[in-house]
């Protein structure tokens, strides 16, 4: 299992990291099998979603915004995060995506991306290779 380092620079925001988990397949000379994406964080997640239009990865953080909002009435947790830890939990914490002739399967259009809810922050994105 690879541990990747995450910076993120906004509250809101996805990173695409799907050189990274390439590059970690690679490295670990997977042919044949799936990589295991997690995040090991409440308030980030982990999705694959369009990556050749930037207005995709826009109007995604727009609608969780207005799906979720930061500061509605009524939240209590301390924090004042509690927004990030549903975003986390509608998003999820992990993506498995098979792996062949060395390579993630990804559609013509996908990408997978970081998604961070409460930042920035330092993260960490756990990436597993199963042969099989």
């Amino acid at each position: 299992m690879q541990t990747l380092s995450i910076r993120t620079q906004a509250r809101c925001q996805l990173i695409d990291v799907t050189e990274d988990v390439r590059r970690a397949v690679r490295e670990a000379g997977l042919r044949d099998g799936h990589v295991i994406c997690y995040v090991p964080h409440t308030t980030a997640g982990i999705t694959i979603q369009e990556n050749a239009d930037p207005d995709v990865v826009h109007d995604f953080l727009l609608q969780m915004e207005r799906m979720v909002p930061r500061d509605p009435a009524g939240f209590r947790h301390g924090e004042g995060n509690s927004d990030a830890h549903i975003k986390a939990s509608l998003t999820g914490l992990s993506q498995t995506v098979l792996v062949r002739d060395g390579r993630p399967v990804l559609g013509t259009w996908q990408g997978i991306y970081f998604c961070e809810y409460d930042g920035p922050r330092q993260r960490n994105l756990l990436v597993h290779c199963v042969h099989g």
